[in-house]
């Protein structure tokens, strides 16, 4: 059998991928650029992607290919028409990243939250030394309990995120910008009041025609002007010069993000502007990629793998 894993990097050099020799010819290439991927895989029965389109124009000429494995939730990338016309069946990765997601959110809304970055330079900068007083009170913070905490999209991360701010005492509300039916136990909100009502909002939906777009000047101007707003599901979910205006005009105290509209960040970003870390923290798309996450990831394709297949574990 040959595997070809036609971006690997996307998966990071330290997680050991060795169990794949185990399964016949494994070719791993770093990155593959449109026109490279016909050459690489025509000898290919299965090939591992990320973010690498699959269609007719990259797979036609694959004559042995059998399955093609993304390494990841969203499948955007995939023609599946055209590989059901094909008979190449496709796999993709869910619910592998949870608790991972669920954390980074917590890391972004503290930092965030107890101006942590200002903190951390008022010391490293020397002016805590032989400062008046053993306490700065410069920038104040603010208990998470007691807070309303809106959540848009309550899947897996959704309710995992929901359950530790219940933790911490936060009172959880959220939304289904598709329309889904209640979740029992969960307290479900119009996406008007979720805006009006929060102290925090985090998203944690897919992009889908509800949800692209779906933070734009007009929800911005809903929110509390204390409202801390995080965005972990997509980049496209948030008008990303809305956003830039709502926070330089002040209509929110904050925004954390760690998926753009354009991943790698593009120079004309107008978030790129923003230069007060305690208003605007960006993460370069980490949340979902702990070692332990991206380890989990590669063990499901794997098996996806022998199983399809019908090999020995």
């Amino acid at each position: 059998m040959n595997l070809v894993f036609l971006d690997a990097k996307t998966i990071g050099d330290d997680i050991d991928l060795s169990a794949f020799d185990r399964l016949g010819n494994v070719v791993k290439y770093s990155f593959s650029q449109p026109e490279e991927v016909p050459e690489r895989i025509k000898d290919a029965d299965v090939i591992i992607v990320n973010k690498i389109r699959v269609d007719e124009a990259a797979v036609g000429g694959a004559s042995r290919l059998k399955l093609v494995c993304v390494t990841a939730t969203g499948t955007n990338n995939l023609d599946k028409e055209y590989l059901d016309r094909r008979g190449i069946a496709w796999r993709n990765v869910a619910d592998y990243s949870t608790e991972s997601v669920a954390q980074h959110t917590f890391a972004m809304l503290f930092y965030l939250l107890e101006k942590l970055r200002y903190y951390d330079d008022y010391v490293k900068e020397g002016r805590y030394i032989n400062d008046t007083v053993f306490t700065h009170f410069a920038e104040h913070f603010y208990e998470l309990k007691g807070k309303t905490w809106g959540i848009i999209g309550l899947g897996n991360i959704g309710r995992r995120v929901a359950a530790v701010a219940e933790a911490f005492g936060a009172q959880v509300i959220y939304t289904s910008p598709s329309g889904s039916a209640p979740q029992p136990g969960y307290r479900q909100v119009s996406f008007e009041t979720l805006l009006a009502d929060s102290d925090i909002i985090s998203v944690h939906a897919p992009l889908n025609q509800y949800t692209e777009g779906l933070i734009d000047q007009k929800a911005l101007e809903q929110m509390k002007p204390s409202c801390i707003f995080l965005n972990l599901g997509r980049g496209p979910i948030v008008n990303e010069q809305d956003l830039a205006d709502a926070l330089t005009e002040k209509k929110i105290a904050a925004a954390g993000l760690d998926v753009l509209c354009r991943e790698p960040m593009s120079s004309d970003n107008p978030l790129s502007a923003i230069k007060d870390s305690r208003r605007l923290f960006i993460t370069p798309h980490i949340g979902w990629a702990s070692i332990e996450a991206r380890t989990r990831l590669m063990d499901i394709i794997y098996h996806q793998i022998t199983e399809f297949f019908g090999l020995p574990e």
